[in-house]
């Protein structure tokens, strides 16, 4: 018996991985986040599987519920969205697991971050502007920022940065990162990438706020920070440059 961590990608039901589709195919009990999940993700279960939406219950209670498959010898697909390594909340299931003896795998999927660059046509790093990207997000409800990791701190860098978690900490993002990114630095927040009703909103850090107040957008959305996203004057890259010469296109 084994539990499949799947990642189910940013919303649209086809940027789940082959792999993890399939997974979810194979598997008698599927457990999934439905606050962010959508069940068309998890709608090819195979038939008289038990299908559950996490959402509205504690770790102790899925625990069990994988508890009850691994004693009676059936596969769990637990499908989470995004990428699990970014905010997926799997490291204490696993810990959970280790402990119990279950054995478990992950399934990668597509981040948010990444179908929020793809659905505004853009990269997130230029030749010349930007090679780093910083995923980060604000103090919220959950757990609080380790030292070091506070947005002033992380700005220095001058790096793309992509927030989480934070559109209700506008005023605080651009108040702590305006000093270092400047006032006509360029934003886009991306409401709930690649579903239905996404929404894309460009500004600057000056005036983020009042369009992001004018959609009403509150909750489900990435705020992504830095030159890439205006229209900057960058080079091209040296990868296809005719007189770039490697290994694979030899002098």
């Amino acid at each position: 018996m084994t539990v499949h961590f799947i990642g189910a990608g940013p919303g649209a039901p086809d940027l789940i991985t082959v792999r993890g589709l399939n997974l979810i195919k194979a598997c008698p009990v599927c457990l999934y986040a439905g606050s962010l999940v959508p069940a068309e993700v998890v709608a090819g279960a195979p038939e008289g599987a038990v299908v559950i939406d996490t959402a509205p219950l504690h770790l102790d209670q899925i625990i069990e519920l994988i508890r009850e498959a691994h004693e009676k010898g059936q596969d769990v697909a637990r499908v989470h969205s995004g990428d699990p390594s970014i905010y997926g909340a799997v490291s204490e299931q696993m810990r959970r697991l280790n402990d119990l003896g279950i054995d478990y795998d992950i399934t990668p999927g597509v981040p948010a971050f990444a179908a929020a660059a793809a659905a505004m046509n853009s990269e997130l790093t230029l030749p010349g502007v930007t090679q780093t990207v910083i995923i980060t997000r604000t103090r919220g409800k959950s757990s609080p920022m380790p030292e070091g990791e506070d947005l002033p701190s992380l700005a220095k860098a001058g790096a793309t940065m992509a927030l989480h978690l934070s559109v209700r900490n506008l005023a605080k993002v651009v108040r702590e990162l305006s000093p270092e990114y400047g006032a006509d630095c360029p934003v886009v927040v991306v409401y709930r990438a690649s579903w239905p009703d996404q929404k894309i909103v460009h500004g600057t850090l000056k005036d983020i706020r009042e369009k992001v107040r004018a959609e009403k957008i509150t909750r489900t959305a990435l705020i992504l920070i830095g030159e890439a996203f205006g229209e900057p004057d960058f080079a091209d890259s040296k990868l296809y440059d005719a007189d770039h010469k490697h290994i694979l296109r030899p002098k």
